[in-house]
């Protein structure tokens, strides 16, 4: 395998060697002790003040034990991931994944409707069938605190520095961005990215050019062509699909008001919010949809955006929601609709009829994509 080198050490996730050392720390962390103390149990922590800290900062230490290496860190997730499964996901399934091999490396490009569930459960599932797991790309913008930024390297997580300003500054993160991916893939280790910067919180999923360009940045002066370094690369997309999403609501509320033209403006911690709504929230049915490795003659990154965006159309996993949404904005009937129009009920109508066409978008995408497939060709 390739060894990584120091230039990446501001961005890479933590190697096992670090692993001891930065649970140690944590354990340390009296504003992480703190947040968990009110997270877990308010009412206690409100009976019990500060010293329920002790309490679970020695509980921490006895679960933590046994970490030793990212494995055993990613052991411990397991069994909070399985928490989080039982009770706020009515059924969890997965296609395609059978596919894929354990010998070989792949870039997982999906959809992103959820800032931590979206690679959590792509990690499941290839935990599930013993494939191995994923580095994660994630933007700094979520790294508000010192912890947040431990926890996620401990977890495969690698940094995008998306706060950079500047051209050169901005050229810098996307060369070594693109190199650690290349480096990644090409030493045996899967990475996950995101097809876009952000959420789709309108419901169609895109993909940027751009993180397709930049995919290439490394190898451009190589003479490799971009077609068989992106052959190279075994790139797999992957359609998420949630029968509810627990931000729709907040995301319905954003784009209304930026649709009206006025300046929306996050609140301090409103990226960690959508985290922990996003992991306790109930999300009904979620499928996970892995298409075949990418190959191809892909003359472009317009090219290669393209057809990502027709294999996620195409394998995104449709819920009642979704034709619900559909149904009633069509002025028809739908008996999931009630459900959806009761979950709105407090919106207002301009933010109500976001939230639909939210839901609705991913069926409005599939029924495009087959018309312009049927459609007849003419010379």
């Amino acid at each position: 395998m390739m060894n990584m080198n120091n230039s990446f050490d501001d961005i890479r996730p933590y190697n096992d060697a670090e692993v001891r050392p930065v649970i140690d720390r944590l354990l340390q962390d009296q504003e992480l002790i703190e947040a968990i103390s009110q997270y877990k149990y308010p009412w206690l922590k409100k009976i019990l003040g500060r010293g329920y800290n002790i309490i679970v900062q020695k509980r921490m230490a006895r679960k933590l034990r046994g970490v030793v290496d990212v494995h055993s860190w990613q052991m411990v997730l397991v069994g909070y991931m399985l928490h989080m499964i039982d009770n706020s996901i009515d059924d969890l399934t997965y296609s395609g994944i059978n596919e894929l091999s354990a010998d070989k490396a792949y870039l997982f490009i999906s959809n992103h409707r959820d800032i931590v569930l979206d690679p959590a459960l792509v990690n499941y599932g290839l935990y599930k069938h013993n494939l191995p797991t994923v580095r994660i790309a994630i933007g700094d913008n979520l790294l508000q605190k010192p912890y947040i930024t431990d926890l996620m390297r401990l977890n495969k997580s690698f940094i995008v520095k998306r706060s950079v300003v500047g051209l050169r500054e901005k050229m810098k993160v996307y060369m070594d961005l693109s190199s650690y991916i290349n480096q990644s893939v090409h030493g045996g280790h899967n990475i996950w990215i995101a097809q876009r910067e952000g959420r789709a919180k309108d419901g169609v999923d895109t993909t940027d050019a751009a993180i397709m360009k930049m995919l290439y940045m490394c190898r451009k002066k190589s003479g490799q062509t971009f077609a068989d370094y992106i052959n190279s690369l075994h790139i797999v997309p992957v359609a998420l699909s949630y029968e509810y999403d627990p931000c729709d609501r907040a995301k319905a509320i954003e784009l209304t008001t930026r649709s009206t033209g006025e300046p929306y403006v996050k609140s301090k911690y409103e990226d960690i919010d959508s985290i922990v709504k996003g992991i306790i929230g109930a999300k009904g049915r979620v499928h996970v949809s892995f298409a075949k490795p990418l190959s191809g003659v892909f003359d472009h990154p317009e090219m290669l955006a393209s057809v990502i965006d027709q294999h996620i159309t195409e394998h995104y996993h449709l819920h009642p929601t979704n034709y619900a949404a559909a149904a009633y904005l069509d002025s028809r009937k739908h008996q999931a609709a009630d459900v959806l129009l009761k979950r709105f009920k407090d919106l207002s109508d301009q933010q109500r009829h976001q939230a639909l066409v939210a839901y609705a978008n991913p069926l409005w995408r599939r029924a495009k994509q087959i018309s312009e497939m049927q459609a007849p060709c003419h010379s």
